[in-house]
């Protein structure tokens, strides 16, 4: 039987995916635990600097740093969300099947975005 006959993933398969979103998820979850840390601490130089202009370029700096880790925290936090959302369509048979066309996502695709809803062929013709 072809992948294009196919309307879902064999459970021993489903497993293999699964493994993989467990080990990106645990990833996932530890990155996100060191930015929330380094939020937390940043800014704290430890320093008594009485020169107001390098002060004011410090905590120009400081801000511009914290705001990056909080977009980066935030990113973090939806790819854990997605991998989450994609181990219920494990469990509830759904995972691999493209929302717009119905089909079986390539398995090359799920190995290198394994939370993903979407076929290349669809992807693809989103951006058009």
């Amino acid at each position: 039987m072809s992948q294009g006959e196919r309307t879902r993933y064999s459970d021993s398969e489903l497993k293999e995916f699964e493994a993989l979103i467990n080990d990106k998820l645990e990833k996932a979850k530890s990155e996100f635990n060191e930015l929330k840390r380094s939020i937390s601490k940043g800014g704290d130089t430890g320093t008594d600097i009485t020169n107001n202009s390098t002060k004011v370029l410090e905590d120009g700096a400081d801000t511009l740093e914290k705001e990056n880790l909080n977009q980066l925290a935030a990113r973090q936090q939806k790819f854990i969300s997605n991998l989450e959302n994609a181990l219920i369509r494990i469990k509830n048979g759904t995972y691999g099947i493209c929302v717009d066309t119905g089909k079986l996502i390539s398995k090359e695709r799920l190995k290198a975005v394994p939370h993903t809803m979407h076929s290349i062929e669809a992807k693809l013709a989103q951006k058009s």
